[in-house]
């Protein structure tokens, strides 16, 4: 008489192709969209916010910086890479962490390890939701943009260029976010975790300030902040006016360094967030 074999735990079963993996990614990016359609407050939200620190700089603080050599305007151009990566950074890591830690507060990620989907298929959709909201803000941003005084002076091709590195950064950042929600016990400690080092990543870096006016140990870490790099190549590819840079390499190779750390970022968030992902709500 034969012995059955011992049935194997539903969230270890591995999809048969990779059709299915890139099917079960695409249904969980659905689902997340229809839920910011749904509830669109959290998408108004993380829209106002950036127009807010916008208009306040170019309006209220703008005319007490100026950039040497340049126009009163200049500082507004100075400021707007800045600004785009700051608002995709926080708008993206808030709310990967938050829906996250939602959905493993509520159960839906202990539903998703009992169904066989691909593994990872929960972070990838989630991540990829965020990178279409990206879109959203950067539209957004663009007009707002335009109205106090930005512009883009070499052309649209070098223009989509810098599109494209403030998303991949975005999107590296997202998985960041994505680590940080299941690493939480609850929503509201979500938010709370990403501001311990938002603030310090868009702060200390040159998205507002020149690093050659800072102390040299702050000068050195605003050097080498992946958020410096792809600001000042979003800065050189818009034609955006800067300031004296201190000859660190990352600001003479802005573009590859802003690449080469968000793979690095996503690749190692993303190790982290999926061996996370499976022993979470076990």
């Amino acid at each position: 008489m034969s012995v059955p074999a011992p049935s194997k735990p539903l969230d270890r079963l591995r999809p048969g192709t990779s059709a299915k993996a890139v099917r079960d990614v695409l249904v969980i990016t659905r689902r997340n969209l229809v839920r910011i359609v749904r509830i669109p407050e959290a998408l108004v939200i993380s829209l106002v916010q950036p127009l807010v620190f916008v208009l306040l700089f170019a309006y209220l603080f703008a005319g007490s910086f100026a950039l040497p050599g340049a126009g009163a305007g200049a500082y507004r151009e100075y400021l707007m890479p800045g600004f785009f990566a700051q608002s995709i950074a926080f708008a993206t890591t808030t709310n990967s962490s938050v829906s996250m830690a939602n959905d493993l507060k509520s159960g839906m990620v202990d539903r998703f390890r009992s169904l066989p989907v691909s593994r990872g298929a929960l972070l990838t959709g989630r991540t990829l939701a965020d990178l279409v909201q990206n879109l959203v803000v950067i539209a957004v941003m663009i007009v707002c943009a335009l109205i106090v005084g930005w512009r883009i002076h070499h052309g649209f091709l070098r223009a989509a260029a810098a599109f494209a590195l403030l998303l991949c950064m975005g999107y590296a950042l997202s998985w960041v976010g994505v680590l940080v929600g299941l690493s939480v016990r609850a929503p509201e400690a979500a938010a709370s975790a990403n501001m311990l080092w938002l603030f310090p990543l868009t702060f200390l870096s040159n998205a507002f300030v020149a690093p050659s006016t800072l102390p040299a140990v702050l000068r050195w870490a605003a050097e080498w902040n992946p958020l410096s790099a792809t600001v000042q190549a979003t800065r050189e590819l818009f034609g955006n006016p800067g300031l004296a840079q201190t000859g660190a390499w990352p600001a003479q190779h802005p573009v590859a360094v802003s690449l080469t750390c968000s793979v690095v970022i996503a690749l190692v968030a993303r190790t982290l967030a999926v061996r996370r992902y499976r022993s979470a709500g076990a």
